[in-house]
Parts: structure tokens; C-alpha cells; sequence
């Protein structure tokens, strides 16, 4: 749906990320996965508009309204550009066009025993949302990771839900010295009985996932970030090579409308 999303707080949450809640339709849920679409700015700059994970959703909560209680959700976010410069500079009760929620998000009903999130900075974004959901019947735990204890975000909701976090920084500065994938890697190793991944974050952190998951025989799921323009499908600026592409023979997936989750077995690795 589209509609008009009134902002009820934006805070800075480490150095160069945000948090933002947004007012939503009386009623208004989510997938754990899908995304939302912003317009920001009244005019045409920036002309397009800008992509965020569904970081959490509340409905009938006080929190959502100084008056009565409605639904509201959240986006985690980092400043980047001119779009995330912008929306971190706005304050409640600025208004934003919102279209959401989009998307295909993650699919809960693998039946494997032990829940594996992975996430590397702001791509814990969508991860949230599908770890309140793990978190009711699942043993759940959190991989995370960041260059610095900057990239490390919001812990603190995780750990509210029952999940300890395994944290690794480049630098050292917070858990683990290393990459969350290495953190990931080690504990496969000694797990026992199955498990299910389920990660979001750089392309270059997804691929060592896949390719750890694949060695373990384990099932995956990843959430591809993107630039999506139209974030419908319609545009095709947000395609990825699927399993089968080939220069003879392309095979596209549109991130947007087919994904952003996509089982990894359904994506072509090597081509990307």
C-alpha cells in the first residue's frame, strides 16, 4: 500500500546509523524480509526513491502515537549518500510517502532444529523482525559483524528476546577479533544436529556464507541489499545472475519483486 508515514522519532543509534519509527495504517504488518520504499524530499531530489529494511512493526502500541494507540514500524539505516543524508536530517513530526511492504521476505517453515542468523552491519536491518519470530518455538542464535564496535548495532534488542550474540570486528574492538563468517564457520563445525542460516548483509560476507552452508550441507536463505528504483519489479535495474546464467543463455533474478530472500541455492554465485 502507499501512504502517508508521519515520523515519530530518528535517532542516531552508533556514528553514521539511524533509527527511525514511522507512524503506518491502523492494522499495517510485515514479513520478516520485506522492505519499504521511501520518497524523500517534496520535490525531484533526489528523484528516486530509496529502499530500507523492515527492522521492526508495532500495532495498537502507545509508542506509535502521542494520542491513541496505532501501528508504526521502524527502519534501520547508515548515511551514504545525498538520500540517507537527507532522511537522517528530518525529525518528527516530518511526514515521508511510504510505499510497503514489499518484497518476498524470509520463508519460517523449514523445519530444521537450531535457527542461524547472520548478519553483517547494517544487515541486521531485516533480521529483527525474523529473529522475534525464530524466537517464539526456536533455538535461535546471532552471528554478527563489523569492521569496528561502530558497526555493531542494536544488540540490545536481540539480547531482549533470549538471543546471545557471537560479535566479531576486523579491528578487535568488540567480541571476537576476525569475520563473522570465521565465528560462523567455527561453530558448524561442532554443531550437532541440523540447522538453518538465514543472513543478510555484504555481498562479499553472503558468498563466504553460502559457501560455508554448502561444505556443511545446510540450508540458507540470504537477504540481498540492493538499489532498487521502482521496487516493484518494473524497472529491472535490480537483477542478479540466477543458478543457471549463462552468457548464452541469461537467467536474472529482479531482487525486488522475486527476493529480496531468496533461497541461495536459486542465485548464481560465481557470476556475481
Amino acid at each position: 500500500m502507499r501512504f502517508t508515514s508521519t515520523i515519530l522519532s530518528n535517532i542516531e543509534v552508533s556514528p553514521g546509523y539511524w533509527r527511525m519509527r514511522l507512524s503506518a495504517p491502523s492494522g499495517f504488518s510485515a514479513e520478516p524480509g520485506q522492505f519499504v520504499t521511501l520518497r524523500i524530499g517534496a520535490g525531484n531530489d533526489p528523484l528516486l526513491r530509496r529502499p530500507f529494511g523492515i527492522f521492526d512493526t508495532q500495532s495498537n502500541d502507545s509508542s506509535c502515537s502521542e494520542t491513541e494507540p496505532r501501528s508504526c514500524f521502524d527502519i534501520l539505516y547508515q548515511v551514504v549518500g545525498r538520500g540517507t543524508n537527507a532522511l537522517s536530517s528530518l525529525l518528527a513530526p516530518d511526514r515521508l510517502d511510504v510505499i510497503a511492504p514489499l518484497g518476498r521476505g524470509f520463508d519460517l517453515s523449514m523445519q530444521k532444529t537450531e535457527k542461524l542468523i547472520v548478519g553483517g552491519g547494517v544487515g541486521v536491518a531485516p533480521l529483527y523482525l525474523l529473529a522475534k519470530e525464530l524466537a517464539k518455538g526456536f533455538p535461535t542464535m546471532l552471528f554478527v559483524g563489523g569492521k569496528t564496535r561502530n558497526d555493531i548495532l542494536c544488540i540490545n534488542e536481540f539480547e531482549r528476546l533470549g538471543i546471545k550474540p557471537r560479535i566479531t570486528t576486523e579491528d578487535g574492538s568488540l567480541g571476537r577479533r576476525g569475520l563473522v563468517t570465521d565465528a560462523l564457520a567455527t561453530y558448524l563445525k561442532q554443531a550437532k544436529g541440523e540447522v538453518s542460516i538465514f543472513a543478510c548483509g555484504p555481498r562479499a560476507m553472503l558468498k563466504n556464507v553460502v559457501s560455508i552452508a554448502a561444505v556443511h550441507g545446510v540450508e540458507c536463505q540470504v537477504s540481498l541489499e540492493e538499489r532498487m528504483a521502482c521496487g516493484i519489479g518494473a524497472c529491472l535495474s535490480c537483477v542478479t545472475p540466477g543458478r543457471n546464467h549463462r552468457p548464452e543463455a541469461p537467467d536474472y533474478r529482479c531482487i525486488c519483486a522475486e527476493g529480496p530472500v531468496f533461497n541461495a541455492k536459486e542465485l548464481g554465485w560465481g557470476d556475481m
